[in-house]
């Protein structure tokens, strides 16, 4: 849920560079998800892949995505999950 519109749009601009160098891609971004089942009291969907956990820690701890991701924790309320595919 996004309570800081500014500061999160300054995270959202500088978002997707954060992703090269990185085996990882963003696969949806939706601020109007369709709630299909059971009860979501957020607002925005944001899922991204990776080639495995390894690589998405490596960016999650980079410099260049920790640099900005103080305005996305600033700015939201909300959950990160980690899931493995099959």
């Amino acid at each position: 849920t996004i309570h800081d519109r500014d500061r999160y749009d300054r995270y959202a601009a500088g978002f997707l560079t954060t992703l090269t160098g990185f085996d990882g891609r963003l696969l949806a971004a939706d601020e109007s998800p369709i709630l299909a089942e059971g009860t979501w009291d957020h607002e925005k969907v944001v899922l991204l892949e990776f080639r495995d956990v390894g690589e998405y820690e490596r960016w999650a701890t980079s410099p260049a995505y920790t640099r900005i991701a103080e305005d996305r924790r600033a700015a939201t309320a909300g959950r990160a999950l980690v899931v493995r595919s099959m």
